[in-house]
């Protein structure tokens, strides 16, 4: 009989170890590990030395915000000439939804539905500074689209409707 109650004291001792290794699971988990729900803080860049660029490569006018309040910051910039002349310059709103101006010469269906991620075009058109930009939603990005001669521009986003349209009334294509 004295190996069962060595085997009794064997079982009894790994559920203490398992017990303590879950309690200390749980301290760990409760106060060294962050549990802070907001997204990290981008970070602001600077896209003057871009933008130059772009509006001395591309064949249509560049478009980029002018007057926008310092609380939309801009957080991503690229040019690229060699695919379809493609412009991007992305915001963080100041209720931190994501707000982006995308242009390119590539053929508009696909361009449209790359800068959208799926949109799909609604009915709604929007009047803006004398210009009708059509309104594409149902993707994982809203739009307001300007199609132009020989380029298209779109204001996508997380962003409401609202802060895509004060995004393209702010807009100066050079």
């Amino acid at each position: 009989m004295a190996g069962t109650n060595g085997k009794q004291k064997t079982v009894r001792d790994m559920i203490l170890s398992l017990g303590l290794i879950g309690l200390m699971a749980g301290v760990i988990y409760l106060f060294f590990i962050p549990h802070d729900e907001r997204a990290p803080d981008a970070k602001r860049v600077d896209y003057r030395v871009e933008l130059l660029t772009a509006r001395r490569s591309a064949p249509y006018p560049v478009a980029a915000p002018e007057g926008l309040p310092a609380t939309w910051k801009a957080t991503s910039v690229t040019y690229q000439g060699a695919r379809f002349d493609a412009w991007h310059l992305g915001f963080q709103d100041p209720t931190g939804q994501y707000v982006a101006i995308e242009q390119s010469t590539q053929r508009p269906a696909d361009f449209i539905d790359d800068a959208s991620q799926g949109g799909k075009e609604s009915t709604t058109r929007q009047t803006i500074d004398g210009q009708v930009w059509q309104r594409y939603t149902g993707g994982r990005y809203d739009a307001l689209v300007l199609r132009d001669k020989g380029s298209t521009t779109a204001v996508v986003g997380t962003a409401s409707f609202e802060q895509l349209t004060k995004m393209a009334q702010a807009l100066t294509a050079k």
